[in-house]
């Protein structure tokens, strides 16, 4: 049920007074941004724009319009959305406001002289905006330490911690489409922001001047964080491992034309593993992902190239990156699913991960997963006489949580080893699946059978997601109103016995940002995306009397559709 905005329809306004002064003031801010712009390519589109905007070209307008109806808002989760030109969009002038309000605030937190680390991915501009990220760090008395090439996500979150850096900024959109990117900012911990660090930071953006006024160094002058951190990541990852493992496993690796190859190869077979078996087509970074709609190994037909290259070598296993890598898949052998492969869900993997790593002699520590995970991992965790957390939605919550052990969360993100990488992590976790894999595989098992003996523990639990798009921000708003209001008695004949805000351990989410639905035997959560203008819907049913998981996928379906068919109503 997208709804697109449509700008044909816009107008200048000259016909009155008032339009004039509309039209007049949104030029003027064009044109004072283009006096900013250091980068030739958006100077050169919204010079474009803003001469057919001002002849009279309404479309162009609209757009104009667009690029200059508020800014892109920092927050936890730093900066993210679509390149181009203006306040709205990620571009160069953008970045070097970000860069000089994080470096005032460690400034004010720290003093000048503190290390910084940049990290930086394959998408367009990454590169040339974690240089401006350095330069300015060093304008301001910093020390940044920019990675040697493009490399993971959780490469960055591990060097913050592997070189005392009081902050990190870590240039990436993650899994979003090829036209967006992003700025995603660490603390001295080694976490992502939180509340009320991203709102102190937000305020020292917003205190920026004129660009012209805020000092650089010269990127020559920045540190490269030497090839020996990425040495110690790969020979920490290996201490993960037990003692003479059996790694006799056949896996077919995608990156997802993203950043992970190099250094996943490296990881695995520093561990004992065969060279992965790599899809060609995806292997090398491509910022234009052009064998796939959206770069995220969730999205239907994202896999279809390792499934068919797992076919031909008789794989035992798939795995998949994100294009930082941050994020992981799997995907088994199974006759029954069409193509005879089977992408497993994130909670499936999430909860297989968390019974090995509870199960380890002498595992301690605390498990943790988030408000929208399966509650599986409760039950697990009580199996194993291990301490448990349930937290709000991100690993920047999740990694925080005390003597975290292990973490996860439903959208394939997975901390094996948070004492050194205190965010998800693709790499490790692919690792760990690895080892869990050839693990069952010496012993005659399957991660199918593996899976099924979660099921006696957890009761059978099942989940699924529903997502609803809109370009409207006030549509979803009006959406969750409606379901806080007048909620379904049932869906797809489930009865719902109660709603209310969707909280973790005592803490709600903001009023509107979250509901929990109760069910018979389950629960829904329903929530806003923070990333993409989109309604999250995750739902969760079990059946503890039940032989397996079968009457659950089918019940769990209806409640899918029923839901579903709810939301249509405001389409």
């Amino acid at each position: 049920m997208t709804q697109s905005t449509d700008h044909t329809s816009t107008s200048t306004g000259t016909g009155t007074s008032t339009g004039t002064a509309i039209s007049e003031a949104l030029f003027a801010a064009a044109r004072a941004w283009l006096a900013e712009d250091p980068d030739p390519a958006t100077r050169t589109e919204l010079t474009g724009l803003l001469e057919a905007a001002e002849s009279g070209d309404s479309v162009a307008y609209g757009y104009l319009e667009d690029r200059f109806d508020g800014r892109l808002q920092f927050g936890t989760a730093g900066l993210r959305g679509e390149l181009g030109a203006g306040p709205n969009r990620m571009n160069r002038v953008t970045v070097l406001r970000a860069a000089a309000g994080l470096a005032a605030f460690v400034t004010e937190q720290h003093g000048t002289g503190q290390v910084v680390a940049i990290g930086y991915d394959a998408r367009h501009n990454s590169r040339r905006f974690a240089e401006d990220t350095a330069e300015v760090m060093l304008g301001a008395g910093h020390r940044p330490y920019l990675m040697p090439r493009e490399l993971p996500t959780p490469m960055l979150a591990y060097s913050v911690l592997a070189l005392g850096a009081k902050a990190g900024v870590m240039v990436t959109a993650s899994h979003n489409p090829a036209r967006d990117n992003g700025y995603k900012v660490y603390l001295g911990d080694g976490s992502q922001i939180t509340t009320p660090n991203d709102t102190l930071i937000a305020a020292k953006i917003d205190a920026v001047g004129a660009l012209a006024d805020v000092p650089r160094g010269t990127v020559a002058d920045a540190q490269v964080i030497e090839e020996s951190v990425v040495d110690a990541y790969v020979a920490r990852s290996k201490e993960l491992l037990p003692p003479a493992p059996d790694l006799e496993l056949k896996y077919v690796y995608t990156a997802m034309h993203g950043v992970g190859y190099e250094l996943a190869r490296r990881v695995l077979t520093n561990a004992g593993f065969a060279e992965p078996i790599s899809v060609p087509e995806q292997q090398k970074p491509d910022p234009d992902f052009p064998t796939v709609s959206f770069p995220n190994p969730e999205e239907p037909g994202a896999l279809d190239l390792a499934f068919a290259l797992a076919a031909e070598h008789d794989a035992d296993l798939i795995i998949a990156n994100d294009p930082d890598a941050d994020r992981m898949a799997l995907a088994v052998p199974d006759k029954a699913a069409p193509g005879g492969w089977r992408r497993l869900s994130g909670d499936d993997v999430g909860l297989m991960l968390g019974m090995s790593l509870a199960n380890k002699p002498g595992a301690s520590g605390t498990f943790a997963t988030s408000i929208v995970s399966s509650e599986g991992l409760a039950a697990i965790a009580d199996e194993a006489k291990v301490d448990y957390a349930r937290t709000l939605t991100g690993f920047k919550w999740l990694s925080k949580v005390p003597d975290l052990a292990y973490g996860y969360e439903e959208a394939i993100g997975y901390c094996v080893d948070p004492s050194h990488v205190k965010d998800k992590d693709g790499i490790t976790a692919a690792l760990t699946a690895a080892l869990m894999a050839a693990s069952l595989k010496a012993g005659g098992r399957t991660l199918l059978d593996y899976l099924a003996e979660v099921d006696t523990v957890t009761g059978n639990l099942v989940t699924t997601q529903l997502s609803i798009r809109s370009d409207d921000p006030e549509q979803i708003q009006t959406m969750m109103r409606a379901m806080r209001r007048n909620p379904p008695a049932a869906l797809g004949g489930v009865a719902v016995t109660e709603v209310g805000d969707l909280s973790a351990n005592g803490t709600a989410l903001p009023p509107e940002q979250g509901l929990r639905l109760a069910l018979e035997n389950g629960w829904i959560a329903v929530r806003p995306s923070g990333t993409e203008p989109k309604l999250k819907c995750y739902i969760e049913l079990g059946d503890r009397a039940a032989a397996d998981r079968s009457p659950v996928v089918e019940r769990i379906a209806a409640v899918r559709a029923g839901l579903d068919e709810w939301f249509a109503q405001f389409a």
